[in-house]
């Protein structure tokens, strides 16, 4: 049986223009046991819809949640307008702001005149209206166009369900596209394609009621576009060669195209501008036109005069208040930093960046007489995760921010607040962390920023690039048109210190030590069948000696496998956090959520300021017979910050005693523990390994064989990434 609640919309809290409403419904009816107490009461209510009228009376299909913000919400899944029945409900209908120009009186007139039958009267003969004292027939053309849009709206979304696309999707559709949906769809349904709405995929598997076939040109030329925007997502490129895009077309539409025949297509994307085509280079707008602005930008700003000034004074009294002592590329980086519109800083762990930040803001707030109060009106730290920027505030006690967030991202239209029509006044922004931002991202920052911003980017060079397309960091150094400090001097150690001596010779590629025992290293010389067990044993003799558990993080390259991410998880649980009475659990398709496990976020979730990469404990756990949603849920505590996920939310996290090394970028943990074996080979290289390491603050522990983790290092990632970034930033154009 299917629950819902019937009753009247009573005004909009908020909605956006691809349709999504929050509003208030006053119940007068319902199905659903949790909803009783509601009837003749008001709720706040969620989902997309087309125009909702305070005059109509709906049926709203859906489930009560209880938002852990918001409180109690009705989900809408899908709804029904219920058609005026009564007289006094249709000349309500014919009064309301659909009908602008009908008087409540002349909606009286006319309901006297028909009675119940009105609406189907104005339907089939609308010049029957001319019936209605005062009535002319422009007056009863306009009641019958209106009437006849307003149903249509209804009649196309069920034609878009019919033709095998979800509800949702077709309210979307039809609130972006209105009655020009239909003649989309009958002359191309592939330009419906949209990023992060609908997929090729998701069109080609109902091409068949659209009479498309195998070979139609349409289903070519879109699936030419998906494939190019395929291959940058999974190999991180900006652009792609002929040949792989041609053999991946090939293969993904299950025939086969002669090169004349692909050209052709190829001239025809180009011609449309869908792709650019630039010697032998094949770029989709949006990654082409990134690089340009970017270049465009930098280029700009590494042209404009540098400030002058003598800041010794300055940095002398910041060392004598902080009794610290800067080395001369210190003081170098701290001095250009001042002077120039933009700088790369860029050193391996326990070189002084976070140092150097701190000492670069202070001198900047009292140069320009910025107290503490006004810091976020005139300057932004920046970074990519959560986790990073939540580091980068705690080591210089200024507010940091993920980018997404100074942005304002909003998640649902997956669009920025802060862009190139509505700009950030901040003048001075440093960016952490930069080896981790991908082409798209470092656009749309630049793209919210004033032009002559002082810009700041620091980064290791030597750790993985981004996840996304493009590797911003390495192409702006390697150009050679922006000033670059590279801090090679090693802070963060002590006598008995090797975490950065290693590092170091990993970077550089010297001879390594694996058999040295330090107070922060060491390596344990297993076979691939007895780390697991020696993770536990060394897990529990932390935990022995006063760790917590949360100081502890494992790293892992791969998530399968017995020595895998998710194998590991469930080892480690068990060890870390065990069962007892105390805990409450639950458990969904074979994963134990229990009370005090650690968890990983896998997404942006900005509504709740909880973003990819951040790490939390799970402080309660609600099971569905308990729960008033009637789902099981789970509460996680983000460092203070409170966020709950219902079952269908638990896509976004997983457990987090092991993560993966990509997923440890930016961030630090007290302990690492990374098991290195012959099953990993394949995928472990220098950057990954390096990225690793560097994630340890106070204790580094390998594990598994010491001739893999020394061939590892040696090994450069077998893939080089296609970009233009660098080869823009260099020509004079």
């Amino acid at each position: 049986m299917e629950l819902y609640i019937k009753g009247n919309y009573k005004n909009k809290i908020y909605s956006t223009d691809s349709g999504f409403v929050i509003g208030v419904f006053k119940v007068i009816e319902t199905n659903d046991s949790n909803m009783e107490t509601y009837i003749n009461r008001s709720i706040t209510f969620t989902g997309n819809f087309l125009e909702l009228d305070e005059r109509d009376t709906y049926i709203f299909y859906g489930e009560l949640v209880e938002h852990p913000k918001y409180g109690y919400q009705y989900n809408v899944s899908r709804y029904e307008r219920v058609a005026p029945s009564t007289k006094t409900k249709i000349v309500e209908f014919l009064s309301s702001k659909l009908f602008p120009k009908v008087t409540v009186k002349q909606a009286n007139n006319i309901v006297d005149m028909f009675g119940t039958d009105t609406l189907d009267v104005i339907k089939n003969n609308y010049q029957s209206l001319l019936l209605v004292p005062k009535m002319t027939e422009k007056k009863a053309k306009y009641i019958h166009d209106i009437l006849i849009t307003y149903n249509e709206s209804e009649d196309i979304i069920m034609k878009l369900s019919s033709l095998g696309f979800e509800f949702n999707l077709c309210l979307y559709f039809y609130n972006k596209y209105k009655n020009n949906i239909l003649e989309i769809i009958d002359n191309n349904i592939y330009d419906l394609i949209e990023e992060n709405v609908i997929s090729f995929k998701r069109i080609d598997d109902v091409r068949s009621n659209f009479n498309i076939d195998e070979r139609d040109s349409r289903r070519i030329l879109a699936c030419i576009c998906y494939v190019m925007d395929l291959l940058c997502f999974n190999k991180s490129n900006t652009y792609n060669y002929y040949d792989e895009i041609y053999g991946e077309v090939c293969r993904l539409l299950g025939i086969d195209i002669s090169y004349e025949a692909m050209n052709d297509y190829f001239n025809i994307l180009s011609f449309d501008k869908k792709i650019i085509v630039i010697d032998d280079k094949y770029y989709l707008p949006k990654y082409y036109n990134s690089e340009v602005n970017i270049s465009e930008f930098l280029k700009y700003s590494s042209r404009l005069k540098p400030k002058k000034g003598n800041f010794d004074n300055k940095i002398n009294v910041l060392e004598s208040n902080n009794n610290i002592i800067y080395n001369d590329n210190q003081k170098k980086a701290i001095e250009l930093a001042l002077k120039n519109n933009i700088l790369v800083i860029t050193g391996g762990p326990g070189t002084g960046k976070t140092t150097l930040i701190k000492a670069i803001i202070d001198i900047y707030m009292d140069i320009n007489g910025i107290t503490y109060n006004d810091f976020n009106k005139h300057i932004a730290l920046l970074a990519p995760t959560g986790r990073a920027s939540k580091r980068m505030s705690e080591n210089t006690s200024y507010p940091a921010y993920t980018i997404h967030r100074f942005l304002k991202w909003n998640k649902e239209l997956n669009t920025f607040q802060i862009n190139e029509h509505n700009k950030s006044e901040v003048r001075f922004v440093i960016i952490d962390e930069v080896s981790m931002i991908d082409t798209l991202l470092f656009e749309s920052l630049l793209k919210g920023l004033i032009k002559n911003v002082k810009l700041i980017l620091v980064g290791d060079y030597n750790q993985l690039p981004s996840v996304g397309a493009g590797q911003v960091l390495k192409d702006i150094i390697n150009s050679k048109i922006i000033e670059v400090v590279y801090l090679d001097l090693l802070y963060r150690q002590n006598n008995n210190s090797y975490i950065p001596v290693l590092a170091d010779s990993i970077k550089n590629e010297k001879d390594i030590d694996l058999d040295i025992k330090t107070d922060d290293f060491c390596f344990y010389d297993v076979g691939s069948g007895d780390i697991k067990d020696m993770l536990v044993l060394i897990c529990n003799k932390a935990i022995e000696k006063g760790y917590s558990y949360k100081d502890i993080q494992v790293l892992s390259p791969m998530y399968k496998g017995i020595n895998g991410i998710d194998n590991i998880n469930k080892s480690l649980q068990d060890v870390l956090n065990p069962p007892c009475l105390e805990k409450r659990e639950i458990v969904v398709n074979d994963i134990i959520y229990r009370e005090n496990d650690k968890v990983l976020q896998l997404t942006n979730m900005p509504d709740d300021n909880v973003f990819n990469g951040d790490i939390g404990v799970v402080v309660e756990v609600i099971s569905k017979q308990e729960s008033s949603n009637k789902t099981n849920e789970i509460v996680v505590d983000f460092d203070g910050n409170i966020v709950n996920y219902v079952q269908k939310d638990f896509v976004n996290i997983r457990h987090a005693y092991a993560i993966s090394i990509h997923k440890s970028q930016g961030s630090e943990f007290n302990i690492i523990i990374m098991p290195i074996c012959s099953s990993y080979i394949r995928m472990l290289y220098k950057k990954l390994i390096y990225t690793g390491i560097t994630r340890a603050k106070n204790s580094l522990i390998l594990l598994g064989s010491k001739s893999v983790f020394k061939s590892s290092v040696f090994k450069e990632e077998d893939y080089v990434r296609k970009t233009s970034l660098c080869e823009m930033l260099s020509s004079d154009e």
